[in-house]
């Protein structure tokens, strides 16, 4: 049975082996959250919103969605956890169509607490890997979101000319 290295070099999609790694690395960071009672993408989710309120801008579930690159579906299907245990609230928004998330006191508790959890799964993943391969992996999946593209994904309209 081969490693997971060589399963990865014989995957000829980028996506898949892209996709393929990013499970994996995520079942780790879950791991390394999981006394704080999160899972990575309850972590990103307090954490952007947390931003955010910090800058001093308010978040509509729409800008949240765009700055995570997860479709608004999938965002308030993690939103509703979240805000159920009491960390987020969800309310009408600046119009009547948009509706505006906000951290709670708790939910900033329980950032604070996942925190450092978050940054000893990252410096693990960096050690790992290696500093400059992490950092050069970084500028990689930066540059690959960017060919990406918006909703239309700059990837998708090059297949197609």
């Amino acid at each position: 049975m081969p490693d997971d290295r060589s399963a990865l070099a014989e995957t000829p999609c980028t996506c898949a082996a892209l996709r393929r790694t990013a499970r994996r690395l995520t079942k780790a960071y879950d791991r390394a959250l999981r006394p704080a009672g999160l899972r990575l993408t309850q972590y990103s989710v307090l954490a952007n919103v947390a931003r955010a309120d910090g800058e001093g801008s308010g978040l509509t579930v729409t800008d949240l969605a765009r700055r995570l690159a997860m479709d608004r579906t999938t965002l308030t299907r993690n939103l509703r956890p979240l805000e159920v245990a009491g960390w987020l609230r969800v309310a009408p928004g600046p119009d009547r169509r948009s509706r505006a998330v906000e951290i709670t006191e708790e939910g900033r508790r329980v950032l604070e607490a996942a925190r450092p959890l978050w940054q000893a799964a990252e410096r693990a993943f960096r050690r790992t890997l290696g500093r400059e391969e992490a950092a050069e992996l970084r500028r990689l999946l930066d540059a690959a979101m960017a060919s990406a593209g918006g909703r239309a994904g700059g990837v998708a309209k090059a297949a197609r000319e």
